[in-house]
């Protein structure tokens, strides 16, 4: 059915190249992991003519969503979850190319659209584009990229005068629980993301993060799950710890950054 599916959205004419993506495209999937794919399409595809191809394949639709990118969020019939989004190519390959080769670092989760573009599987590609985009960017880490994604992101981390250390200890002052979850996870996005520059790693998203650094770094921080463990633990029931929490986790990762003494 899937494979059906694949088929007939490579015959819409906008439909320039198909990826899988996710554990999909690797080793680690199963038969209840979801689809994440991606459609590099040259023209927009209006939502009826979507709706009307997938309502052969699928018992649920959420057609046009954009909460992230252009997204078509469905279960197929077998009920496995489907995601298809669609990507302008030129868009896309600026993107990449503006973390890649100019070297420019987010807030957190930098590399994740070099990494998906890695590691993605290619499923139809018209013209070869998508694949030649992949050997553009398939180089070494860059290391200017690593030394402005650490740059920026412990300056975000406990550096900076707006650093998210800072402002989650003045939540703690104030007993904001909501504020205290909201600071604490875009510290983790950018905690994560000084990491993985660290090994010279590409991002690989949002999902199972500890795993992966266990698995794939060499570098990692001094206590590094039982710091994280501890914090998530106090987080729900001692929030007057967390300021203690993290002094622990930023004085492990000083430890391993470029140019450390220790």
């Amino acid at each position: 059915m899937v494979e059906r599916l694949f088929a007939a959205l490579a015959e819409w004419e906008q439909v320039e190249a198909i990826a899988l993506g996710g554990s999909r495209a690797g080793k680690n999937a199963d038969e209840a992991s979801d689809y994440d794919v991606y459609l590099y399409c040259t023209a927009p595809i209006g939502e009826a003519q979507r709706r009307a191809l997938l309502t052969g394949f699928c018992s649920y639709m959420e057609i046009g969503n954009h909460y992230w990118e252009t997204e078509d969020n469905c279960v197929l019939k077998n009920g496995v979850d489907l995601d298809l989004l669609y990507r302008d190519p030129d868009a896309f390959c600026a993107d990449v190319a503006d973390v890649v080769e100019k070297h420019h670092a987010h807030n957190g989760y930098t590399t994740c659209m070099w990494h998906n573009l890695l590691t993605c599987r290619i499923l139809c590609d018209k013209r070869g584009r998508l694949q030649k985009m992949k050997e553009r960017f398939s180089v070494p880490y860059p290391e200017p990229l690593r030394n402005n994604i650490i740059e920026r992101n412990t300056n975000l981390l406990y550096a900076a005068m707006p650093a998210y250390a800072g402002q989650i200890k003045k939540a703690c002052g104030r007993g904001d629980r909501v504020s205290i979850v909201h600071r604490t996870a875009a510290f983790l996005e950018s905690y994560f993301d000084v990491l993985f520059a660290v090994n010279r790693l590409t991002h690989p998203g949002e999902k199972r993060l500890v795993a992966l650094c266990q698995r794939d770094c060499r570098i990692l921080p001094d206590r590094f799950t039982e710091n994280l463990n501890r914090l998530f633990t106090d987080m729900a029931n001692d929030p007057d710890a967390l300021c203690a929490d993290l002094e622990a986790i930023i004085a492990a990762l000083k430890r391993i950054l470029p140019g450390s003494a220790e």
